[in-house]
């Protein structure tokens, strides 16, 4: 049997269900497996200085945030990669000219273009957003990550058109305007490799859930993959398994699957 030592797991769409809540079953899986000795990190697109309650609910103490830029671990910093503040100008640029809206997310706030828009609102409601300012320059060089907002699918490729990004569909209900920009070098891929790398352990140890398609990554280099069965239709060909909902304990179930819950 193989000696599992690490966890990751996607916050939106696969340990929050689509009413903001995690399941009891949800919240058991995660306790037996660090009652066993698994550390459990939290791997998400989105801000480390929003996500205390949530981490404090579930005794979790390590992060990979921002899509793979930041990572701590117990408490301590393993490493940032803000982005290219060149790119930023552009990626600013860009959404200035086809009436885009724009997040950029610090360590320690969240940077809105049209701050009071109807739009913007909605998108902090729906992800507990409270650090936030209104954009200026200034923030340039200190981005971790990007979420273009209210964005038509064939808006995609104005952004694309630079070799070293993608963009990634939010996998929320309401959300689907908005897109994740992922540097191909720093995403959830390279957090979990600069954990192996600090951890001292094998990929093979490690175990990743995930729904989007910024779980890509991740979930192609985690040693056991699963994608949630309400995953995005295009992630289910990068994964070992596929586990259920979930509102359908999606994650107690594949753990299951690993003899690794009761």
């Amino acid at each position: 049997m193989i000696d599992y030592k690490v966890l990751f797991l996607d916050i939106d769409g696969t340990l929050l269900t689509p009413d903001d809540t995690i399941e009891e079953s949800t919240e058991a899986a995660i306790s037996q497996v660090q009652a066993n000795g698994l550390e459990v990190f939290l791997a998400t697109g989105r801000p480390l200085h929003e996500i205390d309650e949530l981490a404090k609910e579930l005794n979790i103490r390590s992060f990979i945030g921002y899509n793979g830029a930041y990572a701590i671990y117990q408490g301590e910093d393993i490493f940032q990669e803000p982005m290219d503040p060149m790119l930023v100008e552009h990626f600013m640029k860009i959404a200035s000219e086809h009436h885009h809206d724009v997040v950029l997310y610090t360590n320690n706030k969240n940077v809105f273009t049209n701050i009071d828009s109807p739009v913007m609102c909605e998108f902090i409601k729906m992800f507990h957003l409270y650090k936030n300012e209104s954009y200026s320059p200034s923030f340039n060089n200190d981005v971790l990550g990007m979420t273009l907002v209210n964005l038509k699918k064939d808006d995609v490729a104005l952004y694309e058109k630079e070799d070293s990004i993608h963009l990634s569909q939010v996998n929320v209900d309401g959300m689907r305007h908005c897109y994740d920009v992922i540097r191909d070098k720093v995403n959830k891929g390279y957090g979990i490799q600069m954990v192996f790398k600090r951890l001292g352990i094998p990929r093979e140890s490690s175990i990743a859930f995930g729904d989007g398609m910024n779980d890509k990554e991740m979930l192609q280099i985690a040693g056991e993959s699963f994608a949630m069965g309400n995953g995005h239709p295009d992630i289910f060909q990068y994964v070992k398994y596929k586990t259920t909902e979930v509102t359908d304990s999606g994650i107690y179930n594949g753990l299951k699957m690993l003899g690794l819950v009761e």
